[in-house]
């Protein structure tokens, strides 16, 4: 019978060896640009990329720590003039607390133009409007000038108000959240409303809820007998 004999070399040596291809580790980023461009409340300055975050430095909810129906926490920032200015000061009267990204990007313009815009409605219901973002003093003053703004805006540098407040960030947490509150004269939260793509509808939503109380008047009911007189709220 015939024998087949194998060359004496251990398998590892005859089998071809392959070495693993090792990749880089760099990221391929979603956005790049050389030159400065805005998107809506997000800045991207020379050779800024914006790559996706890894799953775990991702929050996969936010809670706001502000609800309809309380008093937020109180705070005490600088304004476009450097002064410090409180939330108490606005106490017996309606206030609007709105937070948008940043000055100057267009989002923010839309909507701090049209805040501008229907100002004298909000004088009219005796309310008042602070806008608030990371921004320094002299940015907002900047702002504040370029466009003709009436109202107030605060300094809220490091945000710590707006994490006291629980504003939600989006696009993973990279874009500050536009978000506004309306608050009524004792200082209670009455509407929050949350919406970064369409800043003019801030001011819509809360022109309805201001007119809405402004349309329920007190009628007068007078009593012959007993002599009384009734203020009755619609």
């Amino acid at each position: 019978m015939a024998s087949i004999s194998l060359p004496k070399h251990s398998l590892p040596s005859v089998l071809p060896t392959h070495k693993p291809r090792t990749s880089s580790s760099h990221k391929h980023p979603i956005l790049s640009k050389s030159s400065q461009s805005q998107f809506y409340g997000l800045k991207f300055s020379h050779s800024t990329s914006l790559s996706i975050p890894s799953s775990s430095s991702v929050k996969t909810a936010i809670f706001a720590k502000v609800n309809k129906g309380q008093v937020p926490p109180s705070f005490t920032l600088k304004d476009q003039d450097g002064k410090t200015l409180s939330l108490a000061k606005f106490k017996g009267k309606p206030v609007i607390v709105y937070f948008y990204p940043a000055d100057e990007t267009p989002g923010c313009t839309k909507q701090a133009c049209a805040f501008r815009d229907s100002y004298e409605k909000f004088k009219k219901a005796g309310a008042e409007v602070v806008g608030i973002s990371g921004d320094d003093p002299s940015s907002h003053k900047a702002f504040a000038k370029k466009y003709r703004l009436p109202f107030t805006l605060l300094s809220d540098e490091g945000n710590k108000i707006r994490k006291e407040w629980g504003v939600p960030a989006d696009l993973f947490g990279t874009l500050p959240g536009r978000q506004t509150y309306v608050l009524d004269k004792k200082g209670v939260v009455q509407l929050i409303y949350n919406n970064q793509f369409q800043p003019e509808k801030h001011v819509d939503e809360t022109l309805k809820l201001l007119q809405k109380s402004l349309n329920h008047p007190f009628y007068v009911v007078v009593s012959t007998f007993p002599p009384s007189i009734y203020f009755l709220k619609v």
